[in-house]
């Protein structure tokens, strides 16, 4: 994004507090004038202190305090003010960002590790909130001081006041010439660090491989790698603002001097007064003083702005599932699915689904059978509206799923996955996910029906237990038992059930097939399975093969064709097995 694009949309954020920004902004005004008057009425005192009136400064040392004292109510007011719009604008920010975030498909999160998420938004938030408070605080003042005293400078002296016009011309040439050499490799830097969140998050996710193959020292080279092209490509960045700081000070140093030069020299020739020399030494400092902030300012934002430009690349970034307009809130569905000549293909991939059609009439099961790669996973991953079909259309109860709104179409569908996905929170927090409002008698019902129920009376803290990151605590049949419970507990019309017992002993696996049978009973369900022996008594069975559906109908019909399902069969269980099924 442009610098200066970045920058106003810094401030457009603030929009919802426009207000208080525009009362800020007036205040803002008023500190630029209390600081104009300042130098003018030292100067003013100066001059009749010289010519011997001293008992005449009386009145315009009472009018130089009330000054003072009203500018220090004016910056309070601006530092509490600002203060409290930034942060709370931040959090908005933040929220905002988080909420996109978790709306976005597996498509986004695919590409975009999920170090670099946390990164952006942490770092983008935090310097918002600083440019805000910069900006209200001092930069704001700046301009409008700057905009303020250099007409009336020139009105006061306009020779005296060349003098200053000349050194806000020379900075801003200076910065913008510093500014052209570095946004650019300030935005090298930026991606580098963005590149170590993501390295770091995902070596401390995948901690266990890394110990196990003995990756400590190859991991460490390569962070430390992606640190030295950090620091290779920052300290030039910090030269260029070095040298800036060093010509901001050494031109304010020199415009001090020309002042007090200029000014003896005019003063000789009648043409100014000691309070005028006075003040406009005041104004020079006031001034010197605000560039110098400037300097800092511009600085730190162009280190910040590649930061916010992956912010708001972020924000901006579209879902690839958005709701159509219009799109609209379906209640609870009966459960009949439809596909209708499906196909899709992943980006950069060949086709995985190629004129897919079928009919789950409502509480009918279904198994989908096929070797790793046929398209089972995926054709469940278009019924929950992951991805959209690039051909063909998908129904439920006759309504395309691009027809009503993701939440309540995710709603009517409950998924027990392959990998048992778990947050790092409490047990009952992780079964509340689906149904938060469900009694505690719910849930331990829940649990009973999915053989989970002893095993998490055994544990030290009972449902508040913590399952650890991933559900670490757990073990793998625990974990599955927890995603059976979960699904048991939101009661949807329409269950994927992922390889729901894949991990599994076969003594808990037949009692968890007992609570599936109950769970799928009067409930439109789609059994992803590879254990052929799990999908004896589904309704209906189908077997994918590169993308389509090559076969169909019940276990003994399959078996009977002696086809490809049979083939499957044949390769699992041992022939005299194989022959009694």
């Amino acid at each position: 994004m442009n610098f200066f694009k970045v920058y106003a949309r810094v401030l457009g954020l603030l929009k919802p507090d426009r207000a208080i920004a525009g009362g800020l902004g007036l205040t803002a005004l008023v500190v630029a004038g209390l600081q104009f008057m300042e130098p003018v009425l030292f100067g003013r005192v100066v001059d009749l202190l010289s010519a011997g009136r001293g008992s005449t400064t009386v009145e315009l040392l009472l009018l130089w305090g009330a000054v003072g004292l009203a500018g220090i109510g004016c910056n309070a007011a601006i530092a509490l003010l600002a203060d409290r719009m930034a942060h709370r604008n931040r959090m908005a920010v933040m929220h905002r960002y988080y909420q996109h975030v978790l709306a976005m498909p597996p498509a986004f999160h695919g590409d975009t590790q999920s170090g670099r998420l946390m990164k952006v938004m942490l770092v983008g938030s935090d310097n918002l909130s600083h440019l805000w408070l910069s900006f209200f605080r001092e930069h704001l003042t700046t301009a409008l001081a700057a905009g303020l005293l250099l007409p009336m400078t020139l009105v006061l002296n306009w020779r005296l006041g060349l003098l200053l016009v000349a050194l806000v011309v020379v900075f801003c040439i200076v910065a913008a010439f510093i500014v052209s050499r570095t946004h650019r490799a300030q935005a090298q830097v930026e991606g580098l660090h963005t590149q170590l969140a993501g390295n770091a998050q995902d070596a401390l996710s995948n901690i266990l491989v890394v110990q196990s193959f003995t990756r400590l020292e190859a991991e460490s080279k390569l962070f430390g790698g992606i640190v030295r092209q950090v620091l290779d490509r920052q300290f030039p960045v910090l030269n260029w603002w070095a040298l800036l700081s060093v010509m901001t000070r050494s031109a304010s140093t020199l415009c001090v001097i020309a002042i007090f030069v200029v000014g003896a020299w005019l003063n000789s020739q009648g043409r100014a007064t000691v309070g005028e020399i006075v003040s406009f030494m005041g104004f020079a400092t006031l001034l010197i003083a605000r560039l110098e902030g400037l300097v800092g300012f511009v600085a730190r934002l162009v280190f910040q702005a590649p930061a916010l430009a992956e912010l708001f690349d972020v924000i901006d970034a579209e879902s690839t599932v958005p709701d159509r307009p219009g799109a609209v809130a379906m209640g609870r569905a009966a459960g009949t699915v439809r596909f209708e000549e499906v196909g899709f293909a992943y980006p950069n991939a060949g086709i995985t689904l190629a004129g897919v059609s079928f009919a789950a009439e409502a509480g009918r099961s279904v198994a989908l059978v096929g070797q790793t790669g046929a398209g089972k996973t995926t054709a469940m991953a278009l019924l929950q509206r992951l991805w959209d079909p690039a051909v063909g259309r998908i129904t439920i109860d006759g309504v395309d799923l691009r027809d009503m709104t993701l939440e309540s179409l995710r709603r009517n569908v409950g998924v027990v996955f392959q990998d048992s996905l778990l947050f790092n929170r409490s047990i009952r927090e992780n079964l509340l996910v689906g149904r938060p409002e469900a009694t505690q008698e719910e849930i331990e019902t829940a649990c009973r029906m999915a053989e989970a129920h002893d095993f998490i009376c055994r544990q030290p803290q009972g449902y508040d237990t913590l399952v650890g990151e991933r559900g670490g605590a757990l073990s793998g049949g625990q974990k599955q038992r927890l995603a059976i419970a979960r699904a048991l507990l939101k009661n949807p019309p329409i269950l994927i059930l992922d390889e729901a017992t894949s991990a599994l002993d076969a003594a808990t696996e037949a009692r968890v097939q007992k609570a599936l049978k109950a769970l799928m009973a009067g409930r439109t369900t789609f059994i992803i399975a590879h254990r052929l022996s799990t999908i004896r008594e589904a309704d209906e069975i189908m077997v994918f093969e590169a993308g389509h559906v090559v076969e169909r109908g019940d276990f003994a019909a399959l078996m009977r064709m002696n086809g490809r399902f049979a083939d499957l069969v044949h390769s699992q269980l041992p022939p005299p097995l194989a022959l009694a099924a």
